[in-house]
């Protein structure tokens, strides 16, 4: 139990661009920097897919995983809830992010009946298509996203929204993004209520 008598939760944070500037990785580290700020009770924790090897059944040996695969699997069985930062790929999601979902889902699924949120950028929709994707893989996970607010964020529209490093710098992006970390919040102590 947190101090603020609001309960802990621990969100995974999993970004699906590998780019060191990556502005997804910025909406991943304005989330943190605003859970620990004002979203009380909320610890998210950024966990790095650039390690996990493609996903192959060989490499699964008498019910064991490579010891990166399992770490990983480790982390998201541990979590309450993830929030995920899924750039659109061809009206898809990325293949790093798709591989680290299907390591996951390996028997036992360690998604399953946990919440989430997705929070993108870029031109156009904003990655609209890519989530919509996501929510589509979360139905066969038996993961369960938010429905509102939706995260999309036009990167390439003024005002500027981020630096060079792929800071998130925009104020108002940043009050969005903290109005999808409390509905995540929510939407996951609801159902540890339950």
């Amino acid at each position: 139990m947190a101090t603020s008598g609001v309960p802990d939760i621990n969100v995974v944070a999993l970004c699906g661009s590998l780019r060191k500037a990556s502005y997804h990785r910025g909406l991943i580290r304005s989330a943190i920097q605003i859970s620990q700020e004002s979203v009380k009770g909320m610890k998210i924790e950024y966990v790095d897919i650039t390690p996990l090897p493609f996903i192959n059944t060989d490499l699964e040996v008498n019910g064991t995983f490579p010891p990166v695969v399992e770490t990983f699997r480790q982390k998201i069985l541990a979590a309450d809830c993830f929030l995920f930062a899924s750039p659109e790929y061809n009206y898809s999601i990325s293949p790093p992010l798709k591989n680290a979902i299907d390591w996951a889902s390996r028997p036992p699924n360690v998604w399953a009946g946990k919440r989430a949120a997705i929070v993108s950028t870029g031109g156009n929709f904003g990655g609209g298509r890519g989530q919509y994707h996501l929510r589509q893989i979360g139905v066969y996970l038996d993961m369960h996203f938010i429905n509102k607010p939706e995260f999309f964020a036009y990167a390439f529209q003024p005002p500027q929204k981020f630096d060079g490093e792929g800071n998130l710098l925009d104020a108002d992006t940043k009050q969005r993004l903290k109005e999808v970390l409390l509905s995540l919040q929510a939407f996951t102590l609801e159902s540890k209520s339950k």
